[in-house]
């Protein structure tokens, strides 16, 4: 079944050979012709015979239709491919220019600005078996309208089909993981592909650029999860590091306060204060602290203060 980008192409290309590229110009020439041998055959009535009118108006008509199919002009972008009794004579364009009708013929108007086609890859098997849809675009333009007409058929469907299969063929090279993350290197690996099938026709690849590339809906949902539980794997070796990190200062301070029994009872009277100087708050204290620093008294001391503290307010 032909692709989307396929059909387009095809329907471009049609569209294309079927426009007779019959100037404003010359349909207007034409119409002048015609004018003058209608005047003319209405003037000359009664003055001339029947065979001078008519070969007047036939003359006009004659050269109104030359006109008309003998003169084309091509718009600055285009070159047209004149064949003369079949053989090719020469390229015409941009501009004004004359062909001999019915000996001359015109079967294709080559556009020399950049084109753009999109085309995909659609159900791919990736390296590791993986099926992937992979959207991508293509930008060329036409540097020899001479090979474009002559060496290939039609190029615009033939350049879109040698895209397609050079992405499909790079699609089951790859893993999936070097796709989704590689994407600059597939671009660079199909403009060279693509360039180098289709300079034989004329036709230079500027860029390909992937737009787009879609997994199976259970394998992304299994991507996130793994990357989920990776992302909470490095969470907890952070967590594991600082807690090693806080062991260690407080093995220093320990060092510390062992020469130092003062600072030692500062940092417990600072640890109940920050403890009990909210209302209703409970602090339990091991009793192996409550001995060595003597967190009995001072707990007693503080306890009587917050007891005496309403007094002093109702006062």
């Amino acid at each position: 079944m032909e692709s989307k980008f396929i059909k387009s192409a095809m329907e471009k290309k049609k569209a294309q050979q079927a426009e007779q590229h019959i100037s404003a110009i010359a349909g207007f020439l034409f119409g002048i012709c015609l004018v003058f041998a209608v005047v003319g055959a209405i003037l000359s009535d009664g003055k001339y015979t029947d065979a001078v009118i008519g070969a007047w108006v036939v003359f006009w008509t004659v050269l109104g239709t030359y006109t008309m199919f003998a003169l084309k002009v091509a718009s600055q972008w285009e070159k047209a491919i004149v064949l003369r009794l079949g053989k090719f004579q020469m390229l015409r364009g941009p501009g004004v220019f004359w062909i001999i009708p019915i000996i001359d013929a015109i079967p294709s108007w080559i556009d020399h600005r950049v084109m753009v086609t999109p085309f995909s890859a659609e159900k791919t098997l990736t390296k590791d078996t993986v099926p992937v849809d992979v959207d991508a675009v293509l930008f060329w333009v036409v540097w020899d309208a001479e090979k474009a007409a002559l060496e290939v058929k039609d190029y615009q469907s033939a350049l879109a089909w040698a895209a397609q299969t050079a992405l499909r063929d790079i699609i089951g090279r790859m893993m999936l993981a070097d796709i989704l993350i590689g994407r600059s290197a597939i671009d660079e690996e199909l403009q060279r592909i693509i360039d180098e099938r289709t300079t034989p026709w004329g036709v230079t690849v500027n860029s390909v650029e992937i737009r787009d590339i879609v997994i199976p809906q259970n394998l992304e949902d299994a991507m996130s999860r793994q990357a989920q539980a990776e992302r909470e794997r490095q969470a907890r070796v952070i967590l594991g590091e600082s807690e090693k990190q806080i062991a260690a200062s407080f093995s220093e301070a320990s060092e510390a306060y062992i020469h130092n029994p003062t600072a030692l009872h500062l940092r417990a009277m600072n640890m109940l204060f920050e403890g009990l100087k909210e209302k209703g708050a409970l602090v339990i204290v091991p009793s192996s602290a409550v001995d060595t620093m003597n967190l009995g008294g001072l707990s007693g001391v503080i306890s009587m203060a917050q007891n005496n503290a309403p007094k002093e307010d109702s006062k």
